[in-house]
């Protein structure tokens, strides 16, 4: 991969605000211009009771009142990847407050592999305009008057991405904090020596550079957390951190994806997120339906 095809400005502090979802151990957050009342959001989840079928915002509704309360301006929505453990409120909130919805460009990618899974039909958009941007390696954006550089860091997923503003990079599922190691790379188009390399790419990053991420599970009973460095990462993760070598991570993580069970949202999570967190379209008579493939993942 290409070196970092970007200067940040590591004395740019953005305000970060983060919303634990139990459910699904993720992370959303608000990302503030410390000097305006502009923010973005990035990865906010949908509430799905998955065994009645029915769907909530209490997630979402929770990040809406604090922008609401605060008097700030939503300019984007931002989706690290396709998630596949968790629904996306981003449509919900946009609804709600306005904003720019954007995504890596790949996740036309990912809509072609899955929309063969699922069978959809030829009125599923496979081209990404369910989001406003679809962003490139290299590509920034703004967020009041702070700039946002975003770098591909597929592995886990052709379409991940990290985000990074001022001395903070939110990089999705790319990483773990150090004592939860790496994501899996298992899924369709995902690969493990990409991700290493795109690990290698966050780690190149300036070693006091604030990373957040996507997701935690407290190892070992210990607290959430959501927070920690590019240094911490590098001298700690039990996956990557100290020298770890290419190849040693690539047989780690392939033996340990085998172990793995699919998430437990991914059927639903998959079909609405690669719709840009909307649900499929109604029937005739007004339903709507998530499909089950049989050995389909």
């Amino acid at each position: 991969m290409s070196p970092i095809p970007f200067a940040t400005d590591l004395s740019l502090k953005p305000e970060v605000a983060a919303f634990f979802d139990a459910p699904t151990n993720t992370i959303s957050y608000v990302v503030k211009d410390p000097g305006g009342a502009s923010c973005a959001v990035v990865d906010p989840v949908m509430d799905i009771d998955y065994a009645a079928g029915r769907i909530s915002y209490d997630g979402a509704d929770r990040i809406i009142d604090f922008i609401e309360n605060r008097r700030l301006t939503l300019e984007w929505l931002i989706e690290t990847h396709v998630h596949a453990d968790h629904l996306s409120a981003s449509p919900y909130i946009q609804g709600k407050l306005g904003g720019r919805l954007g995504i890596g460009e790949n996740i036309t990618l990912v809509q072609n592999t899955f929309g063969k899974v699922f069978n959809e039909g030829t009125e599923f958009q496979r081209d990404g305009s369910q989001f406003d941007r679809l962003f490139v390696d290299g590509d920034s954006y703004c967020i009041g008057g702070m700039t946002v550089y975003v770098m591909h860091t597929p592995g886990h997923t052709p379409a991940c991405m990290t985000h990074v503003v001022g001395n903070a990079a939110f990089v999705g599922d790319t990483l773990f904090m150090p004592d939860g190691g790496s994501a899996r790379a298992d899924f369709p188009g995902g690969d493990a020596r990409t991700l290493y390399r795109s690990i290698q790419r966050v780690l190149s990053l300036p070693r006091e550079m604030r990373l957040f991420m996507c997701h935690d599970y407290g190892p070992n009973g210990r607290d959430i957390q959501w927070q920690t460095t590019v240094a911490d990462e590098i001298d700690h993760n039990i996956h990557v951190g100290q020298g770890r070598s290419e190849d040693e991570f690539v047989a780690m993580r392939e033996a340990r994806d085998a172990t793995l069970a699919m998430p437990r949202l991914i059927i639903p999570s998959l079909q609405i997120n690669m719709r840009g967190g909307n649900l499929p379209p109604e029937d005739d008579d007004g339903r709507v339906f998530l499909k089950v493939p049989l050995s389909g993942l």
